[in-house]
């Protein structure tokens, strides 16, 4: 029995701006490990980092040009697909593009129950979504009949994970599931993924660009940019002490009250606009060579490796061992 619920093994997948545009690298040798063991793994970096992606070739969406992705030990390619999402189940970014709007969500919900959980039974397939949606905050008799404009973000949302739950998988991966949601019920959604893995052994891989909630829900975490995940480790270790040149200003330009602060963080975001996307896509060496303050001639020509510090593994030639 493997001990490793999903493992990605030197991961690559390449797209191509345009028709004609150049090739690059949206994943680049990605590897990561998730313990056999209810937890919340946390991908974040900025916008075009490749989160998302990665998301989509673990769903099976992608298929990689290189590397592989075993689920308990198994390629997930040797894994029926039924099989497989019964394990591994998504929730969207976008609560109101998760439901055809000319159609009922418990549509959704019954051929969830009926076809990836497997129930033929008409009677048990109400009991399982009544079930699921008590257990997620809704009720099943306001919900049977409602189309999805009749809802409002967060209910929309709590269907989506309802629907998600149905086949009892082993893993959620959640796509910034709260960024379209008002900053009131982030925190509820937030802790009802808490909930769901205390109460039900289910892990999440969580994505998102928000470090204050990947800092209050997570246990690891592993932060991406240009394809590449930079530093991988605890999440409050990450975070609180951040090893990668990256993390440190990712986290260093966090907005905050005050005016020295912002004028640091404009500061950060102006320079940064002014990095061609492209180079720091293609360039052989670390893709953060072009923004870095450490910068040496190696970092421009070999990626470097994933080095061990204590408990933390980063992707930098500052802590090479002498």
């Amino acid at each position: 029995m493997s001990t490793h619920l999903l493992k990605v093994e030197n991961v690559t997948k390449v797209f191509r701006y345009g028709i004609l545009g150049f090739k690059f690298r949206a994943v680049d040798d990605v590897s990561i490990v998730i313990e056999d063991k209810p937890m919340i793994f946390t991908i974040a970096g900025e916008s075009g980092s490749g989160k998302t992606t990665l998301a989509k070739l673990i769903l099976k969406i992608y298929r990689p040009e290189q590397g592989r992705i075993l689920f308990m030990g198994r390629d997930i390619y040797r894994i029926d697909d039924n099989e497989y999402h019964r394990c591994i189940q998504p929730i969207m970014q976008d609560p109101y593009a998760s439901f055809n709007p000319m159609q009922k969500p418990i549509r959704y919900l019954r051929e969830t129950a009926r076809n990836i959980a497997g129930i033929r039974d008409e009677k048990e397939v109400e009991e399982r979504i009544a079930k699921t949606l008590s257990y997620v905050g809704l009720n099943y008799v306001d919900v049977v009949n409602k189309y999805p404009h009749e809802f409002s973000g967060g209910e929309l949302q709590r269907l989506a994970i309802a629907r998600a739950l149905i086949p009892r998988p082993r893993l959620i991966i959640a796509d910034e599931p709260v960024s379209m949601l008002d900053a009131s019920l982030r925190i509820n959604i937030i802790n009802l993924f808490k909930k769901i893995k205390e109460d039900l052994g289910i892990s999440f891989i969580y994505i998102t660009h928000d470090l204050a909630t990947a800092y209050y829900m997570s246990n690891k975490i592993a932060i991406m940019f240009r394809g590449t995940v930079v530093e991988l480790g605890d999440a409050r270790k990450v975070l609180s002490n951040p090893l990668h040149p990256y993390t440190q200003t990712l986290i260093e330009s966090l907005p905050e009250p005050s005016p020295k602060k912002r004028r640091y963080w404009m500061e950060k975001k102006i320079k940064f606009s002014t990095y061609i996307e492209e180079e720091e896509f293609v360039i052989k060496g670390c893709k953060y060579v072009f923004r870095c303050p450490y910068t040496i001639d190696k970092c421009k020509h070999v990626l470097p490796p994933y080095i061990k510090v204590d408990d933390t593994e980063v992707r930098c030639w500052l802590y090479e061992k002498k």
